[in-house]
């Protein structure tokens, strides 16, 4: 049984210092970071709010329509890796097919671009 309990043993070792690795980082910032508040954390951020005011407060719907469109475009090209890595075995209809896409991209983003959707006044 000991031969047994002997294989575990690496592994009760590894989430001991994973426990104790884990735990240290836990607990070294709480003694060493500062615990007053800088004047740079308690400014306003970059859309120009408060950083501790009313959670309800109303604000510009571009932002929402920025973020959006950041995140269609953003996840979008993250559909071409695939084509770039595998380029040399999808052929000339894998090339089509990617062009075609790159098509639709373009196309909304004229619209979006059209429709005034980038311009932040």
């Amino acid at each position: 049984m000991s031969e047994f309990l002997l294989n575990y043993l690496p592994i009760i070792i590894l989430l001991g210092i994973a426990s104790a690795f884990s735990l240290a980082l836990l607990v070294v910032p709480a003694i060493i970071a500062p615990k007053e508040n800088d004047t740079e954390k308690l400014s306003t951020y970059e859309c120009g709010f408060n950083a501790f005011d009313d959670s309800r407060m109303k604000f510009d719907v571009r932002f929402y329509l920025v973020a959006i469109l950041f995140i269609i475009f953003d996840l979008e090209v993250a559909f071409l890796f695939p084509y770039a890595v595998s380029l040399d075995t999808i052929g000339f209809w894998g090339w089509f097919v990617v062009m075609l896409f790159l098509l639709e991209l373009i196309a909304g983003l004229v619209y979006a671009w059209k429709r005034g959707a980038l311009d932040w006044e």
